[in-house]
């Protein structure tokens, strides 16, 4: 499958603070390749589909996987589908919900790091996530995404 042929799906967890302001949760790619990055980098957590997978499933799946917050919302809005800079296509829903900073619990991947050094490391997928504004995650996000944010308000009538 070439690069221009993959296709994500995620969750985008939001929440309402007390004013009506709504935030989303937002995940920081992890490794080190990413360490020092910060605005334009942060995604929802999502992962490719497997052959034959739901788009859904893989959603619930990909979120379980890479933040460890497992939860069952009464439903999901399906937030639609964008296209990455490098051909990715991103679908994504989004629910509401909450993390009281529960310890992220990451599934990994292995690296050779440092470089043509020979020794594979292995380094969380999601090394951080955290509630942002809609105005903040607009700047955080991965530019291509933002999208889902607008489509998000609109969903909700914010």
């Amino acid at each position: 499958m070439t690069a221009r042929s993959k296709v994500s799906a995620g969750l985008l967890m939001y929440r309402r603070l007390a004013g009506g302001e709504l935030e989303v949760l937002l995940a920081h790619p992890g490794g080190p390749l990413f360490a020092k990055r910060d605005a334009g980098y942060w995604t929802l957590p999502k992962g490719e589909l497997e052959p034959d997978e739901v788009a859904l499933a893989c959603a619930i799946r990909e979120f379980r996987e890479e933040t460890g917050i497992v939860r069952e919302p009464e439903r999901y809005l399906d937030l639609g589908e964008v296209r990455q800079r490098g051909g990715k296509r991103v679908l994504a829903w989004a629910f509401e919900g909450d993390w009281t900073q529960q310890p992220l619990h990451s599934n990994t991947f292995e690296l050779e790091w440092p470089p043509r050094s020979g020794r594979l490391q292995a380094f969380p997928e999601i090394d951080r996530a955290e509630f942002f504004s809609l105005e903040v995650a607009a700047r955080k996000m991965n530019s291509a995404q933002v999208e889902f944010l607008g489509r998000l308000q609109a969903l909700l009538g914010a």
